[in-house]
């Protein structure tokens, strides 16, 4: 895929807010405690508004399957503001995972066949990638087309339409990855929801049985584009996440009195407060400047979004934890969020390995 036209700065400034009125309007903490409890898991209704009005799917998907033609940073954008509330929309697994596989293959039937629907939201896709052992080997194995094996942590797998797996070949660990096509309703195919740390990202276990699929050409190291371009855009979401803590610690401590004087006017809970806002802003150039990488192709991105896998996800629990802290008992009970953003930087933290597995690819 060609690099897509830059966008101006207030193109993008006004995408963000675009995408954070309908948030917003659209979606709150009881909408998505409604989500969680409810056996869907994502909200439909939300989801298509964001397609329908905005075109979130469809920003970084080339003109030619029916997108907006833009690039990842704008689907960033989309990534850190449903990220600040915790949305239930499979942007991150359609958007970003399902979609930039299919650009990331090359294969231009398979992106005319599949990146329509998930430019419109038509469809939602989910990869499947990992192993019990984790992102680095595949579950799944491939045999003259027909996949056989489990897929673990696939991403709102329960909602998917379209399954693209990442596989091996069974009895060869040196053999090329390859990459498939299923429908979520083939024959064979068995998906399990999956006991959760954080209740706002639905995953699953999809088992597969000998299911044929269609076979997309890809490149040999599809894998791995696959995980930078995770990485990077996790550290968005991240981002998102984290700011809208520090939001709300200010806002809890600046209401919140104790001994005649609002918290906020404790000297030492203003530089916990001032050190939080600090790591949010770290993050938020490391993240940029993974994304960037990313979208203009630079020798550099993986390392980039390894480091922001690793300085994201570690300051992102930091974060959360500091403003469980200052919120006090309410903040590790269930009528508050911010215990819902400090579950989410937890889990985050293990998505596409650990930060540690990450320093491997940085060079020192």
């Amino acid at each position: 895929m060609t690099t897509p036209e830059a966008i101006s700065a207030e193109d993008r400034a006004a995408l963000a807010e675009s995408i954070r009125d309908v948030l917003r309007r659209r979606s709150d903490s009881a909408a998505v405690r409604a989500a969680i409890t409810n056996d869907g898991r994502i909200d439909r209704t939300l989801w298509e508004t964001l397609c329908g009005e905005i075109g979130v799917a469809a920003l970084a998907v080339p003109e030619d399957y029916d997108g907006a033609g833009a690039s990842l940073a704008e689907t960033a954008l989309a990534v850190e503001e449903v990220g600040a509330v915790l949305a239930p929309v499979p942007v991150f697994s359609s958007a970003v995972l399902a979609a930039g596989t299919v650009m990331a293959s090359g294969d231009t039937e398979a992106a005319a066949r599949l990146l329509p629907d998930f430019a419109s939201g038509e469809k939602i896709g989910a990869l499947c990638w990992a192993s019990a052992s984790g992102w680095s080997v595949p579950g799944v194995t491939a045999e003259a087309g027909l996949l056989s094996g489990t897929a673990e942590y696939v991403i709102d797998g329960e909602t998917a339409d379209v399954f693209l797996v990442i596989a091996g070949r069974a009895g060869d660990v040196d053999a090329p990855l390859t990459l498939h096509e299923v429908p979520a309703d083939a024959e064979g195919v068995t998906v399990t929801p999956l006991p959760l740390l954080d209740p706002t990202r639905a995953l699953s276990r999809v088992h597969f049985d000998e299911v044929p699929s269609t076979t997309i050409a890809s490149p040999s190291d599809l894998a791995d584009r696959v995980r930078t371009l995770s990485w990077a855009m996790l550290s968005a979401e991240q981002v998102g996440g984290a700011a809208r803590a520090v939001e709300l610690s200010v806002e809890h401590t600046s209401a919140r009195k104790q001994f005649g004087r609002t918290l906020a006017s404790f000297q030492a809970l203003k530089h916990a407060m001032a050190n939080m806002y600090t790591s949010v802003e770290t993050m938020r150039s490391i993240s940029g400047a993974a994304i960037d990488a990313v979208v203009h192709q630079r020798p550099e991105a993986a390392e980039l979004a390894a480091a922001a896998h690793v300085y994201c996800s570690e300051h992102y629990m930091s974060v959360t934890g500091e403003a469980v802290q200052l919120h006090g008992g309410i903040g590790i009970t269930w009528e508050h969020d911010i215990g819902l953003f400090f579950k989410r930087a937890q889990a985050d933290a293990q998505l596409f390995g650990q930060p540690h597995e990450a320093l491997s690819l940085i060079s020192l």
